[in-house]
Formats: C-alpha cells, sequence, structure tokens
C-alpha cells in the first residue's frame, strides 16, 4: 500500500492491524516500512508458559528479591510503552 493512500485511509489501516493484518508500505514503487500488529500482553499465555516451565527450569531462593531489584534499580520495565 502506497504511503499517500495510508495516509488517506490511516483509520482503516489501523482496523486492519488490530484485526491482524500486517501492512507493507510503499514509497515510489519500493517497500519502506510495515505496520504490524501490536504485540499483546496475554497474563494467560505468560501463566501457561510459567506452568509448562514448572520443574524445567531452576529457580534460586533469591529469585523474587533478584527481580524486585532490578524492577526497583530499571522503574522503565514496567511503563506501558504505549502511554506516551
Amino acid at each position: 500500500m502506497s504511503a499517500t493512500e495510508v495516509a488517506r485511509r490511516f483509520s482503516a489501516v489501523l482496523d486492519d492491524a488490530e484485526n491482524g493484518e500486517a501492512v507493507v508500505i510503499t514509497r515510489g514503487g519500493r517497500q519502506v516500512a510495515m505496520l504490524v500488529p501490536a504485540p499483546r500482553a496475554n497474563g494467560g499465555a505468560l501463566l501457561d508458559v510459567f506452568r509448562r516451565w514448572q520443574g524445567l527450569v531452576p529457580i534460586g531462593d533469591s529469585f523474587e528479591a533478584d527481580v524486585a531489584e532490578i524492577r526497583q534499580n530499571d522503574p522503565d520495565l514496567d511503563r506501558d510503552p504505549w502511554a506516551d
């Protein structure tokens, strides 16, 4: 889809991306960008991963403290990148 067409139909293009479609954007007939659906946080999927890994990956007694320390030293880790 040309950049001009994307600009004209931006709301519809976002709807397409929201519904899982990737859009290749061209300029002068050359591919220059791709608009893809944003990853969605899915707590259920993460829980499934933890369940599959349970017992397979050793976690030391300090794991919770290590995670808390990392989060404290880098508060941007929990920042929503789409909120800005």
